[in-house]
């Protein structure tokens, strides 16, 4: 066992050696004692003896040899027991006694201490192996959590720090994977339109006379540069969401005023493409949301039906409210969206086979569902092909 290795270790055991030696050694010097006031208490014992006799008559020859004799009898242990002599002899063995005590005790105390250090050492290699692996990137290990103590509540936290940055490291990877998806992305959808760029000025710097081309060809770029522009800001918009940077400052608003403000810039538009907007719903309905960006959602939906509807078509707005959700209809009499389309549509970039002519970047109805379900809503679409579409978005009533 390398005990030496720890610093507090050994200065524990010097402590218990210390503490033994000085246990041994007040020991000894109380045996020492104790035999020196037995010699004298012998001493002045045997002189009151001497001159106790002497006084009573008795020759020096009698009780000098009574004083050195060295045999004994049964009738002198006797004598002694009851004057209580012997005692004095057994207290000392006592004491020795109580050193060989005291020596086993000293030992058990190391081979305890020995046994509690190993027993410790081997649960501190433990956590060392699982520590390693937290360094290493694998959460799958815990610290042993099944005693009482400072030690193992010292575990518990260290497992709670592990389960913290196995989370930070999950979220880390997600936005790693969410980077590079979201630059490939871009990076994909900007190819179109920065080739559509391209290719109509060299043919603006090849006709520089023609007039006719010349507007033609400037019209088309402007309408790429607002494509890139509506991309770029869709984009941003959508991952500040992902991101949870965006905190959603929830307000009571009346549900017509939530309408309108949705559709401040779209009646221009319906107007120019002939397609008509309609709103239904009581005016005294409430709504808990953040107004700003929901109405951004909601006129991404309208903007979708505008783009999936012909000239001449309608879109319709109405609300319910109910005691526990308020639900929000726009619906449209325009082309519809495929079976199979249908499940996909709130997809990134995803324009299904019959929306190839349509205006939009695919980011519309994406945006739409980010921020209603992170304000706690939910969308969801009902449609046939050829029939139209319907949206419906719910938000709980405020309690």
């Amino acid at each position: 066992m390398s005990f030496y290795h720890d610093k507090q270790i050994r200065g524990y055991i010097l402590f218990l050696l210390i503490f033994s030696m000085l246990i041994l050694i007040l020991n000894f010097t109380n045996i020492a004692l104790q035999e020196q006031y037995t010699k004298e208490t012998y001493i002045s014992h045997d002189n009151a003896i001497a001159s106790s006799l002497l006084e009573q008559g008795i020759s020096k020859d009698i009780i000098a040899n009574a004083l050195t004799n060295q045999s004994i009898s049964e009738n002198g242990k006797a004598l002694l027991a009851m004057l209580g002599v012997e005692e004095q002899h057994k207290s000392v063995r006592i004491f020795y006694i109580t050193t060989i005590t005291n020596v086993i005790l000293i030992m058990l105390l190391f081979c305890g201490t020995y046994i509690f250090l190993k027993k410790r050492r081997r649960l501190y290699l433990q956590a060392e192996n699982v520590l390693n692996c937290y360094i290493d990137g694998n959460y799958s290990c815990h610290l042993p959590q099944n005693g009482e103590g400072m030690v193992y509540q010292l575990f518990v936290s260290i497992n709670q720090l592990a389960t913290m940055l196995q989370a930070k490291n999950e979220t880390e990877q997600k936005a790693k994977v969410f980077l590079k998806r979201t630059i490939s992305d871009i990076s994909h959808q900007l190819k179109t339109p920065l080739a559509a760029l391209a290719m109509y000025q060299e043919i603006i710097e090849d006709e520089p006379d023609n007039v006719e081309t010349v507007k033609e060809f400037a019209l088309k770029i402007g309408s790429a540069c607002k494509r890139m522009e509506q991309l770029i800001q869709a984009m941003l918009k959508i991952t500040r969401l992902d991101t949870g940077s965006i905190v959603f400052e929830k307000r009571s608003y009346q549900v017509s005023e939530l309408i309108l403000n949705s559709l401040s810039e779209l009646h221009v538009r319906a107007e120019a493409e002939q397609k008509e907007i309609t709103i239904n719903g009581n005016t005294d309905d409430m709504v808990l949301c953040d107004m700003e960006w929901t109405s951004e959602a909601i006129g991404n939906i309208v903007k979708n039906a505008l783009d999936h509807t012909v000239s001449g078509g309608a879109i319709h707005i109405s609300w319910e409210h109910s005691a526990a959700m308020l639900r929000i209809w726009i619906s449209d009499n325009g082309k519809g969206i495929a079976p199979e389309d249908i499940h996909h549509i709130f997809k990134r970039f995803y324009r299904s086979k019959n929306s190839i002519d349509t205006q939009g970047v695919g980011l519309g109805l994406s945006l739409a569902k980010s921020i209603i379900d992170g304000q706690g809503g939910v969308i969801s679409v009902q449609s046939n092909l050829d029939e139209g579409t319907t949206f419906v978005v719910s938000f709980l009533t405020e309690l």
